[in-house]
């Protein structure tokens, strides 16, 4: 037994409340090293000779990483403090008991050697997510970019390359004039990136957060887009860009005036004066995102500055009802402005979904004080690495989403905002080489993984794009540029997940073997999504009944491709993905 990797912490890493009285907890182990592990707990606050309050539960195995396995338990709790250790038995018949973060060769009598678990008593540490959104999908809309309500030039609107400052006149009437298209694919959650007033066309630089940029509309064209949407059945959700402004902002303009003598000084962070934007070989003297020096960094631990940017997203809460925000570039922020935006935000309305980018993993930010969820860029990198760079195999896939899986808190793992691309790297099907099966095959496991998918405008008719800015080219409304099929492709996969919530829930068995090179999803009893990952052909008659997932496999050889309504033939091609239903 490899004690070194055993770990918890009683804490809420570990140790969480799902809801009431319903505790979850957690033990990560080394991979493959046990055979059972048993949780024991009981009243802390009554004698450990009193067997009547003394309980004890197998826990599951629910993931597995490159190194480790992660087993948990669920508690019904109703007593004010919990006690627990683990019972460990090894692959090797090796027994140990671990408690209070130490290793016993017997069963703790004393309830000092247990954890300690006083979470029970603070209940409003329980981290509640928006319950609306799980089983959601996001359509990420860059403003300027997806539609026109005016007649639009289609030797300007479908140029590519694209350039930093093209104009293509996108605007808000021409999103709200396209919600039958997005109700029609099957989308639920609309993100808009940043839609205030800016001299780019990104618009992450912004000048005034109280107004509609006047090149996308007005107030009330974003008063209609959001109650049409609603009607719908549809969400919105706009982009707070509250690490950075525009240097035309109003309070770094009152710097650039009066310098230290500025009552706005605090709001920045100015190294010295006169302020110097940057070149190429020298950096700004003022903190900048990514030393740009048309975007000066905000000081979120200035209390002023916290309380406008608070009110700018209660704002839009309050007067437009919008659904959510996602925050840009949430990790470059501290802890106590996202809790205390939260804490407002909740009170306002406690279905407000909060999404922070980060593009690491981040458990810090996801303990129920500040995000929701975040854009789960992991799992980005886990799916090009598997389908266009092949540093990932099947397993090795698995592998990766398995770590978040074991780590976040389980209410998060349903609202990982899962994609394959954004507006800020290569589109995929550029990453994939222009391989439209390989983004086909990308586009089934975004969509039928646990999780909210985020769909980037365009992808599900073909969009090219290389690197930022050419990754935001004009939305191919044209259906003689757009790939309808890879349309359809979408559509059958979205209905699919509407059709079987488990598929978004998390509730469904998912397997990977690099023997055969597949992934597979166990929808229900009936039903097994297929994804051969591999540019190899899989016939059904070369698999060994003698392999459990070869065996599973098999049970299938008499069933229908729910995707494209077919008999299955017993032969699977490289990249191709089916979903078999026992006939």
């Amino acid at each position: 037994m490899n004690l070194a990797a055993i770990s918890h912490y009683a804490d809420q890493r570990n140790c969480f409340c799902l809801h009431g009285g319903l505790f979850r907890i957690r033990i990560q182990v080394a991979k493959g090293d046990m055979s059972e592990v048993i949780l024991h707990y009981q009243d802390k606050y009554i004698p450990v000779d009193r067997e009547d309050t003394r309980e004890k539960v197998t826990m599951k195995k629910v993931s597995s990483d490159l190194y480790h396995d992660y087993y948990e338990a669920d508690v019904t709790i109703d007593m004010l403090c919990l006690r627990y250790f683990f019972e460990l038995n090894g692959q090797d018949e090796m027994r140990r008991y671990y408690g209070d973060y130490r290793f016993f060769e017997h069963a703790p009598d004393n309830v000092e050697a247990m954890f300690d678990m006083p979470q029970i008593l603070r209940e409003e540490e329980c981290f509640n997510t928006p319950q609306w959104a799980v089983g959601k999908t996001v359509y990420q809309i860059f403003p300027t970019r997806f539609a026109s309500s005016k007649p639009v030039d289609p030797a300007v609107w479908y140029k590519a390359p694209i350039g930093a400052f093209d104009d293509l006149g996108g605007d808000l009437k021409g999103i709200t004039e396209r919600l039958p298209y997005l109700k029609d694919l099957g989308v639920d959650i609309l993100y808009l990136t940043p839609i205030f007033r800016s001299n780019s066309s990104h618009k992450y630089d912004i000048i005034d957060y109280y107004e509609i940029d006047p090149s996308l509309g007005t107030a009330d064209d974003l008063h209609t887009l959001i109650d049409t949407a609603h009607e719908m059945g549809m969400y919105v959700m706009l982009d707070a860009v509250f690490n950075h402004t525009s240097p035309d902002f109003f309070a770094f303009r009152n710097i650039k005036q009066n310098g230290v003598h500025s009552p706005y000084i605090n709001w920045y962070y100015m190294d010295e004066f006169p302020i110097f934007y940057g070149t190429r070989e020298k950096k700004p003297n003022f903190k900048s995102f990514a030393y740009y020096g048309g975007m000066p960094k905000l000081n979120m631990a200035n209390e002023k500055t916290a309380d406008y940017f608070v009110q700018v997203a209660l704002h839009y809460v309050r007067e437009f009802h919008i659904d959510g925000w996602r925050l840009d570039v949430a990790d470059e922020i501290g802890h106590a402005f996202w809790k205390k935006l939260r804490y407002c935000l909740k009170a306002e309305n406690p279905n407000v979904f909060i999404v922070g980018e980060n593009w690491h993993y981040a458990p810090d930010f996801l303990t129920g004080d500040e995000w929701d969820s975040l854009m789960n860029y992991p799992f980005y990198k886990a799916l090009t690495g598997l389908i266009c760079y092949n540093r990932l195999s099947a397993e090795g896939f698995l592998a990766e989403l398995g770590f978040l899986k074991g780590q976040y808190q389980s209410q998060v793992l349903p609202l990982l905002w899962n994609m394959m691309d954004s507006h800020d790297v290569e589109r995929f099907i550029h990453t994939a080489g222009h391989d439209k099966q390989k983004q086909k095959l990308a586009a089934a496991i975004m969509l039928l993984f646990p999780g909210i998918p985020m769909i980037y405008y365009g992808d599900e008719v073909g969009l090219e794009g290389a690197f930022d800015p050419d990754n935001r080219r004009g939305m191919l409304w044209s259906k003689q540029k757009a790939d309808m099929d890879m349309h359809a492709w979408y559509k059958s996969l979205l209905a699919l997940r509407k059709r079987y919530p488990a598929l978004a829930s998390g509730e469904c068995a998912i397997a990977a073997d690099d023997t055969t090179g597949l992934v597979t999803i166990q929808v229900d009893d009936t039903t097994l999504a297929v994804m051969n990952v591999t540019g190899e052909e899989l016939l059904w008659s070369n698999l060994d009944e003698t392999r459990e997932f070869d065996k599973q496999l098999l049970s299938y050889r008499s069933s229908r491709d729910l995707l494209s309504g077919r008999e299955f033939t017993g032969k699977l091609s490289g990249n191709e993905v089916v979903v078999l239903k026992h006939s």
